[in-house]
């Protein structure tokens, strides 16, 4: 059985499992194979709770806890991702299809760092990130408007005789400003036409509105969409800069339409808590990632901490799979075991090894 990993399913960007920023969050591995371990002092313990107030130097955290400098130019770092070829041949068919990859399976067994491997492999820049809530819409994943912004700054300029308190130099709010109160979306940023498609990572659409699949599916088809505070400039046949989801980066908008040139490398993750429309399902090629089996464990462990990491584990990987019934135990609780056990931590005094590898499911 061929399984795949990034034990976290986190997403290099920054977040929690399935779906924040892994710079911070996910097993990284940015020392790679082979680092020292995560030296511990022997005196592992920086809390005593006994009310005394100690300077302490904190030891080096984990790799997948380091954060990486933020920036639209910061080179995402390397991170361990490992997929059987059954999964990575699914992943290139949605590639040549180019059709929205949805990505199903329990948390913990790298559906949204997938987004940031192939991103990574085939050297595609930042991915674009769309975390879906029960509160998100097409509309902001394209892009929003500040029009309230835009008004107030117009009465500003206009009772200060045009200068808005900013100085001279300052342009006056007109046809011409408005990109400076409209930014794309991740979505509407992943459709901006050029050379190489972006990734863009839809990221728990079982959470959203149950209507929100059926809304995505014009845009999937046409890959294009509008705005129509530009589109009302009809005499202006000159691009209006906007404001995008990369950081201090404009695009150019034309007349208020926006259509890619290149259809982005879509990634979409489910937990399975809702089950799709098949007119969504019809166009996406999907991929269920299976729970890694033990041989799988310890490659992700070596790849994670080093060549060396899996040598006196074996009590660890006994106990974790034991634990782990589907969905109940996400890998990076394994990984997080054996970095404490490799500085020395004794896992079975009191409840550290029970608070380490708690269950995922029920109540808390």
């Amino acid at each position: 059985m061929t399984t795949s990993t990034d034990p976290t399913g986190q997403d290099p960007a920054g977040r929690d499992p399935e779906g924040q920023d892994p710079a911070s969050q996910e097993p990284a591995g940015q020392d790679g194979p082979g680092q020292d371990g995560p030296g511990l002092p022997a005196d592992w313990r920086l809390f005593h709770g006994d009310g005394t107030v100690r300077a302490v130097d904190f030891p080096p955290p984990p790799p997948w806890r380091r954060f990486t400098p933020a920036g639209p130019d910061a080179a995402p770092a390397a991170r361990p991702y490992l997929i059987g070829p059954d999964e990575a041949d699914i992943v290139n068919a949605a590639l040549h299809l180019r059709r929205p990859l949805l990505v199903t399976g329990h948390p913990g067994t790298g559906k949204s760092s997938l987004a940031h491997a192939i991103a990574r492999e085939l050297d595609l820049g930042r991915v674009l990130h769309w975390p879906v809530n029960s509160r998100s819409t097409l509309q902001d994943a394209l892009y929003q408007y500040d029009a309230v912004g835009r008004l107030r700054e117009a009465h500003l300029r206009r009772d200060t005789g045009g200068a808005g308190g900013a100085g001279e130099g300052t342009p006056d709010v007109g046809a011409d400003d408005v990109g400076r109160y409209i930014r794309l979306g991740p979505l509407g940023n992943a459709l901006v036409p050029v050379e190489r498609p972006r990734v863009l990572l839809i990221d728990e659409l079982d959470k959203g509105d149950v209507d929100l699949p059926n809304d995505l599916l014009t845009v999937f088809e046409e890959g294009e969409f509008t705005v129509p505070e530009l589109v009302r400039l009809t005499d202006r046949g000159h691009p209006v800069e906007v404001q995008t989801d990369d950081p201090d980066r404009t695009a150019p908008v034309t007349r208020g339409r926006v259509r890619c040139r290149a259809f982005p490398v879509v990634v979409i993750t489910s937990n399975g808590e809702r089950d799709f429309p098949p007119a969504f399902l019809r166009r996406c090629v999907r991929l269920d990632l299976p729970e890694p089996d033990e041989q799988r464990l310890r490659a992700i462990v070596e790849a994670h901490l080093g060549p060396d990491a899996t040598a006196g584990i074996d009590d660890l990987l006994a106990e974790f799979l034991g634990r782990r019934a589907p969905g109940e135990l996400a890998t990076d609780q394994l990984l997080n075991a054996v970095f404490l056990r490799r500085g020395g931590v004794d896992l079975d005094a009191g409840r550290l090894l029970e608070a380490v590898l708690h269950q995922l499911g029920g109540a808390v």
